[in-house]
């Protein structure tokens, strides 16, 4: 099942934040401006990295819900007395 690549308007303010703090150290390391291809290469790797943990996060609360889900008592069996009226019918 392959997702709609994230973009930079759909991240949060702290992701945000942290893919700036990693252009503003690539271009520290380069010791120069970054060209467009080395920015995109920072940002596709934080995407890509933020992406596998957003799945990662999705998976643990599919699993937790599945777990949590109804599970009727296999030990009893029917009542057919409870589904019918205590009066009878009329």
């Amino acid at each position: 099942m392959s997702t709609a690549r994230l973009t930079q308007k759909e991240m949060t303010e702290s992701e945000q934040r942290e893919l700036k703090t990693l252009l503003d150290r690539a271009r520290i390391a380069h010791g120069r401006p970054l060209t467009n291809s080395e920015a995109n290469h920072v940002k596709k790797e934080y995407i890509d990295k933020l992406m596998a943990q957003r799945e990662q996060a999705a998976k643990q609360a599919r699993k937790i819900k599945k777990q949590q889900a109804y599970k009727p008592d296999s030990e009893s069996t029917f009542s057919w007395s409870a589904s019918t009226p205590v009066r009878g019918r009329r």
